[in-house]
Order: C-alpha cells, then sequence, then structure tokens
C-alpha cells in the first residue's frame, strides 16, 4: 500500500506546506502548521458543487433590500450585543473558555425563542441529550420543548435542518463536526472550515439562523482557521473570570450591529442572568475616598459604562515594574513619560501597578486622563474628590484631546450622581444645559491644567 502523504495546515490561515516550517509562508504565524494526512484526489463529484448557485450581475439600485429584521432572544443584553436580536439566515460564532457559559446561555435562549413561538433546535456533538435535559432542569426551564438532536455527521445535520426547517439552530460545537467528504479527524482546520461552510450556505439558502459554538485556543482566540471568523456575520466572545459571578460577551464582528458592544451577564443558580446597570459592577464601594482611585467614563460599543481605575505607586529597586490588568502597558509607560516630562511627575524610581476594576478590559485612549490622575493621587497619598470622573486622551504634548461622544459619558455620570467632572475642553457642554445639574465640569487642554485643578479640590 501507498504510504499517505502527509501535510502541515496552518490553524490561522489553513494555509498548506508540503514540510513544517517554523513560520507559516501564507500569514507570516509562528508555530501554527500541524500535521495531517492529505486528502485523496477521486475524480468523484465535486464536494463543493452544492454551495455555488448561480446568479445574474445587477446594479445596486436594481436589487430589493430591506432593513433584517429582528427577533428579540428573551434576553436583553444578549440582544444588545447581537444589534437587536437574532436575523433570519444570519450565522452567529461565539467563543469563550470552558465553563464560562456558553452552553448555558443558547439553551436559555432557544427556550424564550421556543416559548416565543419559533421552532428551535439544539444539535450537541459533545453531550448526550440525557444531559442536555438534566442542564434545562437545573436552569428551571421545566417542560421545555426545545429539540435536540445528538450528531456529529455534518450530512446527517444538514438532512435534518433541511426536514424540520427551524427558525434557530445552534450546533454546540463546530469543532466536534465532521464530514463524510473529508478523512481528517473532526476539530483539524478542513473539518472545520468545510463544515462552517456547509453550515454558513444551508443558513443562508434556507433562512434558518445557525449558532456556532467554538473552542479557544490558549491564548483565547476561536480555535481553527482564521477564515471560520470571515465566513459567519458576527463574532462574539465570552469574556469574565470563571471564578467570578459575572460574564461579558462581546461582539468583535457584526454586520447587523455595532462592534464591540458588550452584554453583562451574572451567573446564578438558575442560569446566566442579564445585568441591567453594569456600572455598579465596576465601581469599588469605599466609604471614603482612597489615594490612587479615580472613576473613568468609558465607552462600550453604544454604553456609557463608569469603571474604577485604581492605581498603585510603591517604592521600586533599580529596575522599577510597570503592570497593568485592563489596560495596554506600553500605553501606560507612555503616560508616565507624559507625566513626568510636561506635569513634573516623577515616578522612575517607582513600581507602578495599574487595574481596571471588575474585569474588564478598556482600548480606547479616552482613559489616559483618569489613569494620569490615579497614578498622581497614589504617588502624593492624597485621595481624589468625593464623585469625582475623568475622561479624555493625553497627548505626547501634553494635550488632553476630546473623546467621542462626550456628552453621552456625562450624561450618564450626572444620572449615577457624580459631582465633579474633569473633562477635555471640547467636550464641555454649553451653559446652562439641565441635564448636567448636580455635575460641576472643569474643561482642560493639557495635563498640567487637569492636575492644577485637582490639587484646588483636594
Amino acid at each position: 500500500m501507498a504510504k499517505d502523504k502527509t501535510i502541515y495546515t496552518c490553524t490561522d490561515c489553513g494555509g498548506i506546506n508540503p514540510k513544517w516550517l517554523g513560520k507559516c509562508p501564507h500569514c507570516g504565524s509562528w508555530n501554527t502548521l500541524i500535521e495531517s494526512v492529505a486528502e485523496s484526489q477521486s475524480p468523484v463529484k465535486n464536494r463543493f458543487a452544492s454551495l455555488a448557485k448561480p446568479s445574474e450581475v445587477a446594479t445596486l439600485a436594481d436589487i430589493e433590500a430591506t432593513d433584517m429584521a429582528r427577533t428579540p432572544t428573551g434576553h436583553e443584553e444578549l440582544d444588545r450585543v447581537l444589534g437587536g436580536g437574532i436575523v433570519e439566515g444570519g450565522v452567529v460564532l461565539i467563543g469563550g473558555d470552558p465553563g464560562i457559559g456558553k452552553s448555558t446561555l443558547l439553551l436559555q435562549a432557544l427556550d424564550s425563542l421556543q416559548r416565543a413561538g419559533l421552532d428551535t433546535l439544539y444539535v450537541t456533538g459533545e453531550e448526550s441529550g440525557a444531559q442536555v435535559a438534566l442542564r434545562s432542569r437545573r436552569l428551571g426551564l421545566d417542560g421545555s420543548q426545545v429539540k435536540v438532536l445528538a450528531e456529529i455527521q455534518l450530512e446527517k445535520i444538514l438532512a435534518t435542518l433541511e426536514a424540520t426547517r427551524p427558525a434557530v439552530a445552534v450546533i454546540d460545537s463546530i469543532q466536534t463536526v465532521y464530514s463524510d467528504q473529508l478523512t481528517s479527524a473532526p476539530g483539524s482546520v478542513a473539518q472545520v472550515r468545510e463544515c462552517a461552510a456547509h453550515l454558513t450556505r444551508a443558513a443562508k439558502s434556507s433562512g434558518v439562523c445557525i449558532i456556532l459554538v467554538g473552542h479557544v485556543t490558549k491564548e483565547g482566540a476561536l480555535a481553527g482557521p482564521r477564515v471560520l471568523e470571515h465566513m459567519v456575520d458576527t463574532v462574539l466572545y465570552f469574556e469574565g473570570d470563571t471564578h467570578s459571578s459575572f460574564r461579558l460577551v462581546r461582539a468583535i464582528k457584526n454586520r447587523f450591529g455595532a462592534v464591540n458592544e458588550i452584554g453583562v451577564f451574572a451567573m446564578t443558580e438558575k442560569g446566566l442572568k442579564g445585568v441591567t446597570n453594569p456600572s455598579a459592577i465596576f465601581l469599588s464601594q469605599h466609604s471614603e475616598p482612597v489615594p490612587g482611585s479615580c472613576v473613568l467614563v468609558t465607552l462600550e460599543g453604544t454604553r456609557p459604562m463608569l469603571v474604577e481605575i485604581q492605581a498603585l505607586v510603591d517604592s521600586g529597586g533599580p529596575s522599577p515594574r510597570r503592570l497593568s490588568v485592563g489596560l495596554d502597558r506600553d500605553r501606560l509607560a507612555m503616560l508616565l513619560a507624559v507625566l513626568h516630562r510636561h506635569a513634573g511627575v516623577a515616578c522612575m524610581d517607582q513600581d507602578v501597578f495599574v487595574n481596571a476594576v471588575g474585569g474588564v478590559r478598556i482600548s480606547e485612549p479616552a482613559a489616559d486622563l483618569a489613569v494620569m490622575l490615579a497614578i498622581t493621587s497614589s504617588l502624593r497619598g492624597r485621595a481624589l474628590p468625593k464623585g469625582f470622573i475623568a475622561f479624555g486622551e493625553v497627548g505626547l504634548a501634553g494635550e488632553v484631546r476630546p473623546a467621542p461622544r462626550g456628552q453621552e459619558r456625562l450624561k450618564e455620570a450626572a444620572k449615577l450622581g457624580f459631582s465633579v467632572a474633569v473633562v477635555p475642553k471640547a467636550n464641555a457642554p454649553k451653559k446652562n444645559d439641565k441635564a448636567f445639574e448636580g455635575l460641576t465640569i472643569h474643561a482642560v487642554e493639557r495635563i498640567e491644567q487637569a492636575l492644577e485643578v485637582v490639587r484646588s479640590l483636594q
């Protein structure tokens, strides 16, 4: 017998190489090539024939198009991340660490949709039907009429979708599904890519909304080829510590809504419950103001949210450390240099630790001003005033740049009872605006002005 030919496939881009390399020549990723057996070339019918359907060329003006109708899932936070609800023919990919609550949330959502009158199907490849039923009873979903199929063969799943025509189907998970057309094992790059392509085509042609559950790698990225994220319409990531009761669902890609939108959930005995006021999670409860703490109004998608930034400045050795949790470490080093050059605040021989409370990750530069004020507060051992908030981007020249949608940030702070705000001058509202009653706003143009305002308030 002829020996099976071995090839090496990149887990990021799906590129194929005849020999192992440390760096993928197609996408440049390191250590992503895995060994697999090449598919035998058979002159039988093309397995991609069902994916290609003939169409005619048409101008955009002649194509009839209406806004996609959205069906609410019954979970407000999930609907927020999805852009208002599920879309007919949409494909959603949701990933997260094991045990974080992906299957729990989707089972709850399917039950709500089924009770609203929609046909639903839950395809499980990791559990038996009895295990799914036990989980539904633990969640209090007694008498649930959600249909369950324990199957991992793609052809049987597609036949069931064609026969039952559900409105929503969950595939848990895409890494367990395999096709008879390929000889590689379930979870391999080729199997994941082809199964996802067939399921996506089935969703577009039949109008079934398909939700794919994906595994994640040790680095937290979705496992499988990166092309998997390009195939689907929406990519959601579960975030949060499994030891904490709070979970974040973040939209990384969404063709039907805003990206970087987040939904906040609390894990309870009866499953995941939406948190309507997430600012309460990310604010520590101090009876009195403490040094090194500054509240920031950040923007997650379309939602302004208050997060507490904590800083600790302590005497370091000859090699002081700069550590940050939830914030970019390189940006922290830049802000410390700006503080020294333009405000005269030196931390060269100090250890600096910065943390965003609650496990939230902040990527926007509007957190700069709050981080710098928290560091200065900790270094001097003087707490910021009670009810104090700040936001704004700080440039290398020491200028305080405006943050997007500053008026909405200030309204959120005023609604939650904050009384003092230091903001960029361009974000300062007009005088006599009743929406900001009770909130004293100090507009600044440079970082040194911001520190002078804080000193006058302390």
